[in-house]
């Protein structure tokens, strides 16, 4: 496929791929070459998809590097994604891909091909998952690097202080119009179905909601892109945008929020209680609650995403769910009608949007395939006293999801051992990490 209305010069082809953290790595090709693209002739090492925070491959854990060889795979271009890209000089282009073996087989380590697994079971009954997301995030001001910490960007603060909370204040929105309209123009660009855009309660904190989508891969890479689009209109204002679910310690956390349904083949909503019992809705709530805390790790992958898990605020602690109740990890914000639907409430900003789905995908599964029950709702005035618990602590998190056989049979058992390992390196690395918080509690007092 050629691309349209391409210019001599500079003008690029990016081939990307989501590694386990959500971060796009690739390829940039001259758009002159984009035959290359559609020809397979495209390679990255397997590797590329296992490398951790920092962008180690973790060989010596993994065996999945040097000790094999460190063998390439195939990008497999996704014609349905490529689109342009507006910050990068005129005719330029980008497209997702999934890694793939050379025997033609999806790598078990590329997070597109886990969720379309997921999404392929559904497929086999006849139905198919709609998902909406609602992304957090924060713009902060360009000097974050010079100063160590980050800080809201000038226009949103007094003397160096910020204005204060700014849930849904179009003055924080109108002292950002430059920015957000950057963001705009840059989604169009890309055809996102990016529809509203309000000031979050932190200074300089913005959701964008994406409208649903009946296909999830698309609802995912959706959303991933979306992410890349706020960072390149904050480096064009100077600014940075952050994903990171926990920036200030004083302020609220960043989430992502999920909206499903399900539809059958003639396009009707299964979850649908038509103004009776909604039996299925609970019973997909019940499948979310009884694997939520083994898939935590997915929806929380990083230490600094257990800040955000605090009592009082929109994150959710406890197992629960609830209609209408954004307190719950699982709301069911309508039961009758097209609309009925449930929200996921508990993965951060941070979360891989492929990984993420697959976990929720693969808990609603478990609640439609079988007649299950989510316990006592909660309400504004009744909390279950006994409700089970999310963990604040991340290596707690890591090792649920390593002996969960939830987590074994969504994401398969390579991918379980990759991912647990890597992330109980990271987990202990922070353990033995001595912090400022350390250093200005402890050492004046012992």
């Amino acid at each position: 496929m050629a691309a349209d209305n391409a210019t001599e010069g500079n003008a690029r082809i990016e081939v990307l791929i989501s590694d386990m953290n959500g971060r796009l790595r690739g390829k940039q090709i001259p758009i002159s070459a984009e035959k290359k693209v559609w020809s397979g002739a495209v390679r990255l090492p397997t590797s590329t998809q296992s490398l951790d925070i920092w962008g180690d491959d973790n060989d010596d854990i993994t065996g999945l590097s040097l000790t094999i060889g460190d063998p390439d795979g195939t990008c497999v271009a996704d014609e349905r994604t490529l689109t342009d890209m507006p910050w990068a000089p005129p005719g330029s282009k980008q497209v997702l891909a999934t890694m793939h073996e050379l025997d033609g087989s999806p790598s078990f380590q590329d997070p597109r091909a886990i969720l379309s697994a997921v999404v392929d079971r559904y497929k086999a009954l006849g139905l198919t998952p709609v998902i909406a997301t609602e992304l957090e995030f924060y713009l902060l001001d360009g000097d974050w690097r010079d100063r160590s910490i980050p800080s809201p960007p000038a226009a949103l603060t007094y003397r160096g202080e910020p204005n204060g909370f700014q849930l849904y204040d179009m003055d924080a929105v109108d002292l950002l119009d430059d920015y957000l309209e950057t963001l705009r123009a840059y989604a169009r660009a890309q055809d996102l179905p990016a529809d509203a855009t309000t000031a979050e309660f932190g200074p300089g904190q913005f959701e964008v909601n994406l409208l649903h989508r009946p296909d999830a891969l698309a609802a995912a890479d959706d959303c991933i892109m979306l992410k890349r689009v706020a960072e390149q209109a904050a480096r064009k204002h100077g600014l940075k945008s952050t994903c990171m679910a926990k920036p200030y310690t004083d302020h609220a956390g960043s989430g992502l929020h999920v909206h499903a349904s399900i539809i059958d083949a003639q396009g009707r909503n299964v979850l649908d209680a038509a103004g009776g019992e909604p039996k299925k809705l609970k019973s997909i709530c019940a499948g979310l609650l009884q694997t939520l805390q083994d898939a935590q790790l997915v929806f929380a992958p990083y230490a600094n995403s257990y800040r955000r898990f605090q009592p009082g605020s929109f994150a959710p602690i406890d197992l629960t769910w609830g209609f209408g109740h954004r307190g719950t990890a699982i709301r069911i914000p309508e039961k009758d009608g097209p609309g009925a639907r449930i929200e996921h409430r508990v993965a951060g900003a941070d979360a891989n949007p492929y990984l993420m789905l697959a976990a929720i995908l693969g808990g609603m599964l478990l609640g439609l395939e079988n007649d299950l029950d989510p316990g006592v709702e909660t309400t504004p005035s009744h909390v279950p006293a006994d409700a089970p618990r999310l963990t604040h602590d991340f290596l707690t998190a890591v090792e649920r999801f390593r002996a969960s056989a939830f987590i074994s049979d969504v994401f398969s058992e390579r991918y379980q051992k990759l991912y647990g390992e890597t992330k109980h390196k990271e987990a202990i690395r922070y353990l033995r990490s001595v912090s400022d918080f350390d250093y200005r509690t402890y050492l004046p007092r012992l």
